[in-house]
């Protein structure tokens, strides 16, 4: 079922999300809707707070970057990478900060460059309560910094400059007001 993704200004996007046992009622189903979501919004990332939910949850698949002709070199790695993310933990990030132009889906129609560091060391439980502690860099580890962000209440723009934000303050409230066109279902702050 695709499900409406909640738009800027929407308070569960500033929520820390909470952890979450393999009882959460209907998880594999809500897996199930949020990459259908995902993936009717053409999205390479969902996290449970885009869908009114304040839990460590989060999906990616940044397969149909494997056809980008940016990431040539790394097309088989990008090829297969669909995840689950749970109650992940980023343990660590290092590298060099480079920068890349980010947008999403609760906030459309912005899209800044954003600097993030190169590699992470993330935790977490997969889709079976299965434990992994995996080093992810690249493009992979943006979207995962990028989701990640989301279940600790964190928004890209919060990542840009003081004039960047002034700049797109005036897109932001029109977001928040609903007076966007987008081609997905969205729920927008009453």
């Amino acid at each position: 079922m695709i499900l409406p993704i909640r738009a800027f200004g929407d308070p569960v996007l500033r929520k820390v999300g909470k952890n979450i046992d393999k009882d959460y009622p209907e998880l594999q189903e809500l897996i199930d809707n949020m990459f259908e979501t995902m993936y009717s919004a053409n999205g390479i990332g969902l996290a449970a707070p885009q869908i009114g939910l304040d839990i460590r949850l989060f999906v990616v698949d940044v397969s149909p970057l494997a056809e980008d002709e940016d990431y040539i070199d790394i097309a088989g790695e990008l090829k297969d990478f669909r995840k689950v993310f749970i109650n992940a933990k980023i343990l660590e990030e290092t590298g060099e900060e480079w920068k890349f132009n980010e947008g999403c889906l609760s906030i459309p129609d912005v899209r800044e460059d954003v600097k993030r560091k190169e590699t992470i060391i993330i935790e977490y439980l997969d889709e079976n309560f299965e434990k992994h502690t995996e080093t992810f860099s690249d493009i992979r580890a943006r979207v995962i910094q990028h989701e990640y962000d989301h279940i600790e209440g964190i928004l890209f723009t919060d990542h840009l400059s003081s004039l960047k934000k002034k700049l797109v303050k005036g897109k932001l409230q029109k977001i928040m007001k609903g007076e966007t066109d987008v081609n997905y279902k969205m729920r927008f702050p009453k």
